[in-house]
Parts: structure tokens; C-alpha cells; sequence
């Protein structure tokens, strides 16, 4: 009987040396809890991530870029948060200079600040930050604003596609916070090759978007898109299958040209 409680009380010991040992930072069989950057509210959020890291990731963080678009000439600096402006001539030869940083806006014409309206303010700040927010898609998706959900997957012309609906709270959502987005990432490459949203304003609309002519510069994945129409109403998910089905009107083309990476010195206020 001795013998029997010697031999279990041993076992007990190698038992305990064995998780003490199992338990040590230099096991390399141990399952490592995940980094704040590798930690996502869901699998919506993690998608969007991977696509952010594929078009720019941490280079977006800093980044100082201009480019035209439709004639006027557009730039952002992001390294002291987030400074857009927009450069341009009005029909009657004036220089008009726009200027959005962190949410304040404001106004030169020929070099003399402009005092506008509430209403007139928020209006040019919304189309000056609307255009920034496409031109460097997916960045802004990682704001806190945005809420992002997984809701599938697809295959688009051969390839396949993770979905992800992108919805924005009321508080730090802008004044369209009510759009609804949807994005489809390719799963081998996380690029955003097509994305839709449905928007109210205006008695309402859905847009759908393909990219094409991708490029990257220093860094940061820019690309062009047509942008096609929708009946009002069209459920976002099915504006894939219309697309390949060519039962999607083209509106328009979303270009930026003459993209250039600039150094600080250029980006005077």
C-alpha cells in the first residue's frame, strides 16, 4: 500500500513539473495573446484592416500627397492629423483656396481669408473632405465613427471577395452619417476593387464603383474608378451580379492624376 502512494504521489510531482514547464515564455508551443494591433472588435473590422495595410497601412499615417482631380489640385497631410486643401481659379480668374484641418475650415480668395456662412462652410468642407476620403481609400475606414460588419463573401469575375458592410454613427459620422456602405476585398490581394453605397439626400441614389488603373506611389495603392447608377432602392449586394450583367448605368469617372508624394516644406498653409 505504501509502495502505491509513493508511486502516485510521484506522478502528482512529474505532473506539476511538466505544467510548470509547459507554462514557461520559451515554450514555443504556447499560444500568445494578440497584440492591441492585431485585436479587431470583428471580422469586418480585421478585413477592413488587412486592406488598409495592403493599400498604405502606417505610411498613410503620415502621409503628404497632392494630385488633380476634375481640373483642381487636391492635397492632404496627415502627419500633424489631418490637413486637406484644394487649390483652383474660379470663372472669373480669382484664386481659391481651400483649407480643412481637423474638422475647421476656411477660405482665401487671392489670398484673403473669407468669412462664409455656417451653411456655406459646411457645404465646402463636406465636398473637400469627400474627395480626400475616396482618393485615399480604405484610411478613413479605420476611424471610430465607422462601423464595420462582415456579411459574406462572393466571387466577382472569377475571383473571390470578402463583403463588408460599412454603416457610421451619428456622433463623429459627418452630416451623411446615414449612408450605408459595402465593400468587396479580394481575399488573396485585400485591394478594394469594387465598392456601392446608397445615400438620401437629394431624394436619394445607389452608386456602384470599380476600380481600375491601380498604382502605387511611394508606398500608398491610388486608383481610379467609374462609378455606375442604380435604381433607388437596389439592394447593395445584388449590384455585383448587375455589374457583371452590364445592367448598370456609367455616370461618371472618378480619376486623380499627376499624384505626387510631396515633402513638408511644399505643404504650406
Amino acid at each position: 500500500m505504501n509502495n502505491i502512494v509513493k508511486v502516485v504521489f510521484f506522478l502528482i510531482f512529474l505532473n506539476f513539473i511538466s505544467c510548470k514547464e509547459g507554462s514557461g515564455t520559451d515554450n514555443k508551443n504556447a499560444v500568445s495573446e494578440p497584440t492591441t494591433l492585431q485585436t479587431y472588435v470583428n471580422e469586418g473590422e480585421e478585413i477592413i484592416m488587412n486592406a488598409i495595410k495592403a493599400h498604405g497601412g502606417e505610411i498613410y499615417d503620415t502621409a503628404n500627397y497632392e494630385f488633380v482631380f476634375r481640373d483642381k489640385i487636391y492635397g492632404f497631410n496627415n502627419k500633424d492629423g489631418h490637413t486637406y486643401r484644394l487649390n483652383f481659379k474660379d470663372s472669373l480668374g480669382n484664386i481659391i483656396e481651400d483649407y480643412l484641418k481637423n474638422g475647421t475650415f476656411r477660405r482665401k480668395v487671392n489670398d484673403e481669408v473669407i468669412n462664409l456662412s455656417k451653411k456655406d462652410s459646411a457645404i465646402h468642407s463636406n465636398a473637400l473632405n469627400s474627395v480626400i476620403y475616396f482618393a485615399t481609400l480604405p484610411h478613413k475606414l479605420k476611424d471610430k465613427a465607422v462601423h464595420k460588419e462582415s456579411v459574406g463573401e462572393t466571387v466577382i469575375k472569377g475571383d473571390d471577395y470578402d463583403v463588408v458592410r460599412v454603416t457610421f454613427a451619428k456622433e463623429g459620422g459627418g452630416t451623411d452619417h446615414d449612408d450605408i456602405f459595402m465593400y468587396w476585398i479580394n481575399k488573396k490581394s485585400h485591394y478594394i476593387n469594387y465598392l456601392a453605397y446608397s445615400y438620401s439626400v437629394n431624394d436619394g441614389g445607389v452608386r456602384f464603383r470599380s476600380a481600375y488603373n491601380p498604382r502605387t506611389i511611394d508606398g500608398i495603392r491610388f486608383q481610379d474608378y467609374i462609378n455606375w447608377a442604380a435604381p433607388v432602392g437596389t439592394d447593395l449586394k445584388d449590384l455585383p451580379s448587375m455589374f457583371e450583367k452590364g445592367d448598370l448605368k456609367e455616370l461618371s469617372r472618378i480619376e486623380t492624376a499627376n499624384v505626387r508624394n510631396l515633402n513638408a516644406t511644399e505643404f504650406a498653409e
